[in-house]
C-alpha cells in the first residue's frame, strides 16, 4: 500500500469514526488543552496593564508553548507502521467534528420547528458569540446556518486538507491553533494584544483551507438549478473579502450561494451592534435551510475524501 492509499484509508476511517461515534464523551483532548490554556493565560496576560508590545510578546510566547511542542514531537516520533497509522486515524477523528456540528444544529432546529424560541435561543448561544437573548426565529436560523458553514471549514474540511498536505502533525497544529483563536482571538481589552498572534496564525492556517472549502461547497452547484459553480466562487471572492473574517466569509458566501439563501445582517457582540455584509444570494435563510447546510458540509467532506482516494489509485498505477 503506497503512502497516498494509506492516507486515504486513514481519512475514510476517521470520518466514519466521527459519523458513528461523535466526539469523545470523556477525556476529550481539546478539553484538557482548554484548561491548560486558561491557566497559562492567567499567568502571562496582564490584561491591558502593560505595554502593547510586551503583551504581544507574551502572547506569542504563550501561543508557541501551547501549539508547537505536540505536533513537533509527534512528527519526530512518527513512523510508517500500523501503530502510527491507527494513531493518525484517531487524531484526525478527534480533530473533525461533523457529528458534533449536526447535534448542535439540530438541537436548535428542533425547538424552532416546535415554536419553542426560548429553547432555540438557549442552544444557539452554545455555538455563536453574539447575544442570542432577543433573536427572532429568522435570526436564529441565520446564526445557526452561518455557524454550520463556517465551522464546516474550521472543524471538518480544514483537518482533512491539512492531513492530506502534511499528515497528523499538521492536523494537530491546525486544531490547536484554531482552538486557541476561539479562546484568545477577541478584539477586547483582555485579548486585543495578547491574542494578536493567536488570531493571525489562525488566519494564516485557515487561508488555504478556506479556499478548498469554498471550492468543495461550490462544486455542489453542479447539481443545483439556481446557480453555477462559477457564480458561487465569484460570490465567495467578492463578498468574502468584505466580511469581518476573510476565511469564514469565503466559506459562508460560497455555501450560501449554493443553498440559494442570503446571510449577514445585524448582530450584537459584547453589547455592540455589528453590521455584516450580505453573503450569498436569494431569500433570507429560514429554519428549513439548517439541515441542507449540514448536508452541504457532509457532501464537501465526502467529495474531498473520494478525490484523495482517486488520486491514490492513480498514484498506485
Amino acid at each position: 500500500m503506497n503512502d497516498y492509499m494509506t492516507g486515504s484509508v486513514i481519512l475514510i476511517a476517521a470520518f466514519i469514526f466521527d459519523i458513528l461515534l461523535g466526539e469523545p464523551r470523556r477525556y476529550h483532548p481539546l478539553v484538557g488543552f482548554g484548561n491548560i490554556t486558561k491557566k497559562l493565560e492567567c499567568l502571562l496576560n496582564n490584561k491591558g496593564n502593560d505595554k502593547p508590545w510586551r503583551t504581544r510578546l507574551f502572547g506569542i510566547l504563550g501561543w508557541s508553548l501551547l501549539t508547537l511542542p505536540l505536533p513537533l514531537g509527534y512528527f519526530w516520533l512518527h513512523q510508517d507502521t500500523l501503530l502510527f497509522w491507527c494513531l493518525d486515524a484517531v487524531i484526525v477523528y478527534s480533530a473533525i467534528g461533523y457529528n458534533s456540528l449536526v447535534k448542535h444544529a439540530k438541537q436548535i432546529a428542533a425547538p424552532l420547528m416546535n415554536d419553542d424560541i426560548q429553547q432555540a435561543r438557549h442552544f444557539c448561544s452554545y455555538i455563536v458569540s453574539r447575544d442570542t437573548s432577543n433573536l427572532s426565529e429568522q435570526e436564529i436560523a441565520r446564526a445557526t446556518t452561518e455557524s454550520v458553514l463556517e465551522n464546516g471549514h474550521d472543524a471538518v474540511i480544514a483537518s482533512l486538507v491539512w492531513f492530506a498536505i502534511g499528515g497528523a502533525p499538521l492536523v494537530i497544529l491546525h486544531r490547536l491553533v484554531n482552538t486557541l483563536d476561539a479562546m484568545w482571538g477577541y478584539k477586547n481589552p483582555q485579548f486585543l494584544y495578547f491574542g494578536w498572534c493567536a488570531a493571525r496564525m489562525d488566519d494564516l492556517l485557515g487561508w488555504p483551507t478556506a479556499k478548498v472549502s469554498s471550492l468543495l461547497y461550490a462544486s455542489q452547484a453542479l447539481w443545483c438549478r439556481h446557480t453555477s459553480m462559477f457564480n458561487a466562487l465569484r460570490n465567495g471572492l467578492r463578498q468574502g473579502r468584505q466580511y469581518k473574517s476573510l476565511n469564514g466569509g469565503w466559506a459562508m458566501a460560497t455555501g450560501a450561494t449554493v443553498l440559494n439563501v442570503s446571510l449577514g445582517g445585524q448582530g450584537i457582540y459584547d453589547g455592540k451592534v455589528v453590521e455584516s455584509v450580505t453573503l450569498g444570494q436569494g431569500p433570507q435563510v429560514t429554519t428549513a435551510d439548517i439541515v441542507p447546510s449540514l448536508n452541504l458540509v457532509r457532501n464537501a467532506a465526502i467529495i474531498f475524501i473520494i478525490s484523495c482516494f482517486l488520486v491514490s489509485l492513480i498514484a498506485a498505477v
